[in-house]
Protein backbone atom coordinates (compact mmCIF):
# COMPACT_ATOMS: atom_id res chain seq x y z
CA UNK A 1 0.00 0.00 0.00
CA UNK A 2 1.38 3.37 -0.81
CA UNK A 3 2.15 6.18 1.81
CA UNK A 4 -0.51 8.14 0.52
CA UNK A 5 -3.44 5.67 0.53
CA UNK A 6 -1.82 4.40 3.75
CA UNK A 7 -1.60 8.10 4.98
CA UNK A 8 -5.29 8.59 4.37
CA UNK A 9 -6.78 5.44 5.62
CA UNK A 10 -5.12 6.54 9.01
CA UNK A 11 -6.38 10.10 8.98
CA UNK A 12 -10.16 8.99 8.14
CA UNK A 13 -9.56 6.19 10.98
CA UNK A 14 -8.80 9.24 13.72
CA UNK A 15 -11.61 11.19 12.42
CA UNK A 16 -14.21 8.84 12.43
CA UNK A 17 -13.30 7.78 16.30
CA UNK A 18 -13.42 11.36 16.81
CA UNK A 19 -16.76 11.95 15.46
CA UNK A 20 -17.79 9.53 17.38
CA UNK A 21 -17.07 10.46 20.42
CA UNK A 22 -20.50 11.25 22.19
CA UNK A 23 -21.59 7.95 21.45
CA UNK A 24 -18.69 6.91 23.69
CA UNK A 25 -18.78 9.72 26.53
CA UNK A 26 -22.65 9.02 26.94
CA UNK A 27 -21.88 5.11 28.10
CA UNK A 28 -19.81 6.89 31.33
CA UNK A 29 -22.80 8.20 32.55
CA UNK A 30 -23.46 8.49 35.58
CA UNK A 31 -20.07 9.66 36.16
CA UNK A 32 -19.31 13.20 36.23
CA UNK A 33 -17.13 15.16 33.95
CA UNK A 34 -14.73 15.66 36.25
CA UNK A 35 -14.29 12.04 37.14
CA UNK A 36 -14.22 11.00 33.33
CA UNK A 37 -11.55 13.24 32.56
CA UNK A 38 -9.61 12.16 35.55
CA UNK A 39 -9.78 8.69 34.38
CA UNK A 40 -9.08 9.80 31.04
CA UNK A 41 -5.90 10.95 32.46
CA UNK A 42 -4.94 8.21 34.49
CA UNK A 43 -5.24 5.22 31.96
CA UNK A 44 -3.99 7.35 28.95
CA UNK A 45 -0.68 7.52 30.64
CA UNK A 46 -1.48 3.49 31.79
CA UNK A 47 -1.65 2.93 28.08
CA UNK A 48 0.67 5.42 26.45
CA UNK A 49 3.59 3.61 28.97
CA UNK A 50 2.85 0.08 28.27
CA UNK A 51 3.04 1.13 24.26
CA UNK A 52 6.42 2.84 24.90
CA UNK A 53 7.73 0.44 26.91
CA UNK A 54 6.93 -2.65 24.16
CA UNK A 55 8.49 -0.15 21.70
CA UNK A 56 11.77 0.41 23.85
CA UNK A 57 11.30 3.90 23.59
CA UNK A 58 11.87 6.19 26.71
CA UNK A 59 15.13 7.45 25.93
CA UNK A 60 13.12 10.56 25.32
CA UNK A 61 12.29 11.34 28.81
CA UNK A 62 16.09 12.02 29.93
CA UNK A 63 16.88 14.49 26.85
CA UNK A 64 13.34 16.14 27.55
CA UNK A 65 14.33 16.36 31.45
CA UNK A 66 17.56 18.94 30.53
CA UNK A 67 14.68 21.05 28.54
CA UNK A 68 13.15 23.29 30.96
CA UNK A 69 11.32 25.37 28.55
CA UNK A 70 10.04 22.52 26.92
CA UNK A 71 8.37 20.68 30.28
CA UNK A 72 7.00 24.46 30.75
CA UNK A 73 5.36 24.35 27.53
CA UNK A 74 3.99 20.89 27.96
CA UNK A 75 2.46 21.83 31.48
CA UNK A 76 1.09 24.34 29.32
CA UNK A 77 -0.03 22.16 26.77
CA UNK A 78 -1.34 19.82 29.23
CA UNK A 79 -3.47 22.14 31.13
CA UNK A 80 -5.12 23.40 27.52
CA UNK A 81 -6.19 19.96 26.74
CA UNK A 82 -7.59 19.22 30.14
CA UNK A 83 -9.44 21.97 29.95
CA UNK A 84 -10.91 20.99 26.62
CA UNK A 85 -11.48 17.32 27.26
CA UNK A 86 -13.57 18.37 30.77
CA UNK A 87 -15.54 21.33 28.66
CA UNK A 88 -16.29 18.72 26.23
CA UNK A 89 -17.23 15.63 28.39
CA UNK A 90 -19.28 18.14 30.26
CA UNK A 91 -21.21 19.55 27.09
CA UNK A 92 -22.11 15.69 25.52
CA UNK A 93 -23.15 14.60 29.13
CA UNK A 94 -25.03 17.48 29.54
CA UNK A 95 -27.26 17.42 25.99
CA UNK A 96 -25.07 19.82 23.99
CA UNK A 97 -23.72 17.64 21.50
CA UNK A 98 -24.83 20.23 19.17
CA UNK A 99 -22.81 23.28 20.62
CA UNK A 100 -19.73 21.06 20.95
CA UNK A 101 -19.72 19.98 17.01
CA UNK A 102 -19.38 24.12 16.82
CA UNK A 103 -16.57 24.57 18.66
CA UNK A 104 -14.60 22.39 16.35
CA UNK A 105 -16.61 23.95 13.55
CA UNK A 106 -15.07 27.37 14.78
CA UNK A 107 -11.78 25.72 15.62
CA UNK A 108 -10.00 26.32 12.32
CA UNK A 109 -10.56 30.31 11.98
CA UNK A 110 -9.58 30.56 15.86
CA UNK A 111 -6.77 29.08 14.53
CA UNK A 112 -6.34 31.99 12.02
CA UNK A 113 -6.90 34.55 14.88
CA UNK A 114 -3.69 33.23 16.81
CA UNK A 115 -1.79 33.21 14.13
CA UNK A 116 -2.46 36.84 13.26
CA UNK A 117 -2.29 37.64 16.68
CA UNK A 118 0.74 35.56 17.96
CA UNK A 119 2.75 34.40 15.10
CA UNK A 120 2.10 37.98 13.27
CA UNK A 121 0.98 36.21 10.32
CA UNK A 122 -0.95 38.25 7.35
CA UNK A 123 -4.22 37.12 6.21
CA UNK A 124 -5.11 36.79 2.73
CA UNK A 125 -8.67 39.23 1.83
CA UNK A 126 -10.74 35.62 1.49
CA UNK A 127 -9.12 34.48 5.47
CA UNK A 128 -10.21 38.29 6.38
CA UNK A 129 -14.12 37.34 4.80
CA UNK A 130 -14.11 33.79 6.21
CA UNK A 131 -13.70 35.22 9.72
CA UNK A 132 -15.99 38.22 9.35
CA UNK A 133 -18.64 35.60 8.61
CA UNK A 134 -18.09 33.57 11.26
CA UNK A 135 -18.03 36.27 13.78
CA UNK A 136 -21.26 36.72 12.13
CA UNK A 137 -22.54 33.41 12.73
CA UNK A 138 -21.45 33.68 16.43
CA UNK A 139 -23.53 36.67 16.72
CA UNK A 140 -26.61 34.86 15.50
CA UNK A 141 -25.98 31.59 17.55
CA UNK A 142 -25.51 34.23 20.65
CA UNK A 143 -29.15 35.15 19.53
CA UNK A 144 -30.71 32.29 19.45
CA UNK A 145 -29.05 30.43 22.64
CA UNK A 146 -29.68 33.58 24.21
CA UNK A 147 -25.90 33.54 25.36
CA UNK A 148 -22.75 33.38 24.04
CA UNK A 149 -21.93 29.93 22.76
CA UNK A 150 -19.26 29.56 25.57
CA UNK A 151 -18.99 25.80 25.79
CA UNK A 152 -18.18 25.83 21.91
CA UNK A 153 -16.13 28.93 22.05
CA UNK A 154 -14.25 27.30 24.83
CA UNK A 155 -13.41 24.23 22.65
CA UNK A 156 -12.55 26.21 20.13
CA UNK A 157 -9.83 28.57 21.32
CA UNK A 158 -8.42 25.71 24.11
CA UNK A 159 -7.95 23.73 21.21
CA UNK A 160 -6.39 25.72 18.78
CA UNK A 161 -4.14 27.18 21.73
CA UNK A 162 -3.12 23.44 22.40
CA UNK A 163 -2.06 23.21 18.51
CA UNK A 164 -0.25 26.08 18.91
CA UNK A 165 1.90 25.12 21.44
CA UNK A 166 2.16 21.57 20.33
CA UNK A 167 3.55 22.81 16.60
CA UNK A 168 6.43 24.50 18.89
CA UNK A 169 7.19 21.68 20.75
CA UNK A 170 7.48 19.33 17.83
CA UNK A 171 6.56 16.43 20.23
CA UNK A 172 5.73 12.93 18.61
CA UNK A 173 2.15 11.74 19.53
CA UNK A 174 2.54 8.99 21.64
CA UNK A 175 5.50 10.80 23.39
CA UNK A 176 3.88 14.04 23.87
CA UNK A 177 0.45 11.94 25.18
CA UNK A 178 2.98 10.48 27.95
CA UNK A 179 4.08 13.59 29.36
CA UNK A 180 1.37 15.54 29.05
CA UNK A 181 -0.54 12.84 31.10
CA UNK A 182 2.21 12.92 33.39
CA UNK A 183 1.63 15.98 34.34
CA UNK A 184 -2.02 15.36 34.90
CA UNK A 185 -2.01 12.57 36.36
CA UNK A 186 -1.30 13.51 40.08
CA UNK A 187 -3.96 15.89 40.36
CA UNK A 188 -6.01 13.38 38.57
CA UNK A 189 -5.38 10.65 40.87
CA UNK A 190 -5.66 12.76 43.90
CA UNK A 191 -9.40 13.42 42.90
CA UNK A 192 -10.18 10.20 41.95
CA UNK A 193 -8.91 9.10 45.75
CA UNK A 194 -10.98 12.33 47.19
CA UNK A 195 -14.28 10.84 45.43
CA UNK A 196 -13.61 7.38 46.71
CA UNK A 197 -13.09 8.97 50.57
CA UNK A 198 -16.23 10.43 50.08
CA UNK A 199 -17.93 7.83 48.81
CA UNK A 200 -19.20 9.48 45.15
CA UNK A 201 -16.71 7.49 42.84
CA UNK A 202 -18.76 5.33 40.11
CA UNK A 203 -15.94 3.12 39.09
CA UNK A 204 -16.70 0.09 40.36
CA UNK A 205 -20.31 0.78 41.55
CA UNK A 206 -22.38 1.14 38.89
CA UNK A 207 -21.15 -2.27 37.00
CA UNK A 208 -18.65 -3.98 35.51
CA UNK A 209 -19.30 -2.86 31.94
CA UNK A 210 -19.56 0.69 33.28
CA UNK A 211 -15.78 0.17 34.93
CA UNK A 212 -14.57 -1.40 31.74
CA UNK A 213 -15.35 1.33 30.04
CA UNK A 214 -13.48 3.87 32.35
CA UNK A 215 -10.46 1.85 31.77
CA UNK A 216 -10.76 1.87 28.26
CA UNK A 217 -10.82 5.57 27.87
CA UNK A 218 -6.84 5.26 28.09
CA UNK A 219 -7.06 3.45 24.81
CA UNK A 220 -10.00 5.60 23.26
CA UNK A 221 -7.91 8.64 23.73
CA UNK A 222 -4.86 7.55 22.14
CA UNK A 223 -5.66 5.51 19.23
CA UNK A 224 -6.89 8.03 17.25
CA UNK A 225 -4.54 10.32 18.66
CA UNK A 226 -1.53 7.98 16.95
CA UNK A 227 -3.55 7.72 13.99
CA UNK A 228 -3.67 11.43 13.32
CA UNK A 229 0.21 10.88 13.76
CA UNK A 230 0.38 8.57 11.07
CA UNK A 231 -1.56 10.43 8.84
CA UNK A 232 0.30 13.87 9.41
CA UNK A 233 3.31 12.22 8.12
CA UNK A 234 2.20 10.83 5.19
CA UNK A 235 -0.26 13.70 4.17
CA UNK A 236 -0.25 17.00 2.76
CA UNK A 237 -1.49 19.53 4.95
CA UNK A 238 -4.22 20.66 2.77
CA UNK A 239 -5.48 17.09 2.51
CA UNK A 240 -5.59 17.23 6.32
CA UNK A 241 -6.95 19.99 6.67
CA UNK A 242 -9.97 18.79 4.31
CA UNK A 243 -10.31 15.60 6.27
CA UNK A 244 -10.88 17.60 9.70
CA UNK A 245 -14.33 18.53 9.05
CA UNK A 246 -15.38 14.59 9.43
CA UNK A 247 -15.16 15.05 13.21
CA UNK A 248 -17.58 17.95 13.76
CA UNK A 249 -19.65 16.83 11.00
CA UNK A 250 -20.16 13.70 12.54
CA UNK A 251 -20.80 14.75 16.33
CA UNK A 252 -23.44 17.02 14.64
CA UNK A 253 -25.20 14.28 12.86
CA UNK A 254 -24.90 12.49 16.48
CA UNK A 255 -26.26 15.16 18.11
CA UNK A 256 -29.35 15.85 16.04
CA UNK A 257 -30.04 12.78 14.62
CA UNK A 258 -29.45 10.15 17.53
CA UNK A 259 -29.97 12.81 20.57
CA UNK A 260 -32.57 14.77 18.91
CA UNK A 261 -31.03 18.03 20.19
CA UNK A 262 -33.34 20.78 18.68
CA UNK A 263 -32.17 22.70 15.78
CA UNK A 264 -34.22 25.55 15.68
CA UNK A 265 -34.30 27.87 12.32
CA UNK A 266 -32.29 30.40 13.69
CA UNK A 267 -29.27 28.00 15.32
CA UNK A 268 -29.47 26.13 12.07
CA UNK A 269 -28.88 29.66 10.19
CA UNK A 270 -26.03 30.43 12.54
CA UNK A 271 -24.51 26.80 11.76
CA UNK A 272 -24.73 27.60 7.51
CA UNK A 273 -23.08 31.11 8.48
CA UNK A 274 -19.94 28.77 10.34
CA UNK A 275 -20.35 26.26 7.09
CA UNK A 276 -20.28 29.24 4.62
CA UNK A 277 -17.29 30.67 6.67
CA UNK A 278 -15.61 27.49 6.56
CA UNK A 279 -16.43 26.89 2.09
CA UNK A 280 -14.43 30.38 1.57
CA UNK A 281 -11.38 29.68 3.95
CA UNK A 282 -11.11 26.05 2.86
CA UNK A 283 -11.18 27.39 -0.69
CA UNK A 284 -8.63 30.09 -0.38
CA UNK A 285 -6.43 27.25 1.16
CA UNK A 286 -6.62 25.24 -1.84
CA UNK A 287 -6.47 27.97 -4.07
CA UNK A 288 -3.28 29.20 -2.52
CA UNK A 289 -1.83 25.68 -2.53
CA UNK A 290 -2.08 25.68 -6.21
CA UNK A 291 -0.69 28.59 -6.61
CA UNK A 292 2.40 27.83 -4.66
CA UNK A 293 3.42 24.88 -6.15
CA UNK A 294 3.11 26.92 -10.07
CA UNK A 295 5.20 29.29 -8.68
CA UNK A 296 8.77 28.88 -9.93
CA UNK A 297 11.39 28.68 -6.24
CA UNK A 298 12.91 31.84 -5.56
CA UNK A 299 16.15 32.62 -3.45
CA UNK A 300 15.75 34.03 -0.06
CA UNK A 301 16.73 38.01 -1.77
CA UNK A 302 13.96 38.11 -4.23
CA UNK A 303 11.34 37.16 -1.66
CA UNK A 304 12.65 39.55 0.78
CA UNK A 305 12.22 42.00 -1.80
CA UNK A 306 9.30 40.99 -3.26
CA UNK A 307 7.76 41.35 0.03
CA UNK A 308 8.90 44.33 2.54
CA UNK A 309 8.70 44.94 5.73
CA UNK A 310 7.26 40.61 6.14
CA UNK A 311 8.65 39.27 9.86
CA UNK A 312 11.07 36.76 10.23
Amino acid sequence: MSPLRLGYLYGLGAYLLWGFFPLYFKLLRPAGALEILAHRVVWSLAFVALLLAALRNVGFLRALARRPRALLGISAAAALIAVNWATYIYGVNSGRVVETALGYFINPLVSVLLGVGVLRERLRPAQWLALGVGGAAVAVLTVDYGRLPWLALTLAVTFAAYGLVKKRLALPAAEGLFVESAVLALPALGYLGWLAAADDATFGHVSAGHTVLLVLAGAVTAIPLLLFAGAANRLPLTALGMLQYLTPVLQFACGVLIFHEPMPPARLAGFALVWAALLVFTADALAHTRRTRRTPTRTGRDLAAATPGTRR
